[in-house]
């Protein structure tokens, strides 16, 4: 089993040099301004001219307008649209069929009760990106370095392909791997040293430790 990492998050040239030197499949760009980790366009446009071919280049988005995607995908090269706030599964499809890009849906998960949305959300996108849901009251729907309980999502399937996230380290994301049988993980604050501020010997350290444990 071969499992796929995202870093995410990414706002320095030596720290998207570092994940993909490490071996990321994903490289994760925000774009929200509540986030310590969002960029601008022309910041971003400039982080991913020098990512090389065949490693995805993903934009972060909570709740965009048609003319925010619109300003975003005419600035920046993209290959995946993330869609990481209350956007309805209409809305994904919408998006989809609108930019012709493939979109990675995040789930939040705290419960077995929330396993329902991921199935629904799983029709209409291409991808799934299972998410510890974020505590009452949070400012950001992720990166707040929480896990939920990982037998929730252990070797289930959903009709597309999925992604696990929430409050990953290169200390537990073996465990993770091995207690879920996910194939493809996501990191942000657990390869940080503060909010928004990436470290390059915790990145290669996650995805060591997250394709070691294939």
């Amino acid at each position: 089993m071969t499992v796929r990492v995202k870093i995410c998050g990414l706002k320095e040239p030596r720290h998207v040099a570092a994940a993909v030197e490490a071996g990321a499949t994903y490289l994760g760009f925000v774009f929200f301004p509540k986030s310590p980790r969002h960029l601008d366009h022309r910041a971003a446009a400039a982080l991913v001219a020098g990512v090389p071919a065949g490693i995805a280049k993903v934009a972060l988005t909570v709740n965009a307008t048609d003319a925010e995607l619109d300003a975003l995908i005419s600035a920046v090269p993209l290959d995946i649209l993330q869609l990481h706030g209350s956007e309805p599964p209409d809305r994904v499809a919408d998006i989809r069929s609108r930019y012709g890009l493939p979109v990675m849906k995040a789930v939040g998960v705290s419960q077995e009760a929330d396993l329902a949305a991921i199935a629904e959300y799983g029709r209409v996108a291409d991808q799934l990106l299972i998410d510890a849901k974020p505590p009452k009251g949070a400012a950001l729907p992720g990166g707040n370095g929480i896990a939920f309980d990982w037998q929730l999502v252990a070797r289930k399937y959903w009709p597309c392909p999925w992604m696990l996230a929430g409050g990953l380290t290169p200390g537990n994301v073996a465990e993770a791997v091995r207690l879920t049988g996910a194939r493809q993980v996501d990191v942000s604050s657990g390869v940080e040293t503060a909010p928004g501020i990436k470290d390059e010997a915790l990145i290669r350290a996650f995805v060591t430790a997250a394709t070691g444990a294939a």
